[in-house]
């Protein structure tokens, strides 16, 4: 397994070791003493997978204080745009972006810290497994626009997104009254 730096401080690709054959394949999506080796010490408490037509964009989506999400994605099932944005206002990345093509051939994991906003863009049909750090709190559930003109997110489209209603009336940041501890 190893762990790839991106352009934002915390927020890594993670490439597992894959062992395959004529009849498959294996490969450790997690393992707490690899990633603790890494210097990812992120203990996970909640499993998600959920599946969407291509051309759905979900997000941006984050949990605020006291219970912010780490997360541990990666697409089971064809491909998928993922993208995380710094929302830390203490960094010097706050409010920058990094995308990534998930899919099932490439393997490739996400791991995003706590104090981040997550989203993804089918680009087929696909599966979408993660793993969070904090159980899901409805009443901390916070989100952005997907098109906020001030993060500018590039989502790869392939024509209009298909949004759920949530998604679609998001504020934008500027919008947020918030603390840095409220993220």
């Amino acid at each position: 397994m190893k762990k790839i730096e991106t352009s934002i401080t915390e927020l890594f690709v993670i490439e597992p070791d894959v062992y395959g054959d004529s009849r498959g394949f294996f490969f450790e999506h997690y393992n707490e003493d690899r990633f603790k080796e890494m210097g990812i010490n992120t203990s996970f408490r909640q499993a998600n997978h959920s599946r969407s037509l291509k051309g759905v964009l979900r997000g941006i989506h984050f949990q605020k204080d006291p219970k912010p999400m780490a997360k541990l994605v990666r697409c089971t099932f064809g491909k998928l745009w993922d993208v995380a944005v710094d929302l830390r206002p203490d960094s010097l990345t706050y409010k920058k972006w990094f995308g990534l093509e998930l899919s099932e051939d490439n393997k490739k994991m996400l791991f995003i810290p706590e104090g981040f906003a997550h989203g993804f863009y089918s680009l087929t049909d696909c599966e979408i497994n993660y793993m969070v750090s904090h159980v899901f709190d409805k009443d901390l559930d916070a989100g952005i626009a997907w098109n906020d003109p001030e993060i500018g997110v590039d989502w790869r489209l392939e024509g209009e997104p298909i949004l759920s209603e949530r998604d679609q009336n998001q504020p934008l940041l500027r919008d947020i009254l918030y603390l840095s501890s409220n993220i």
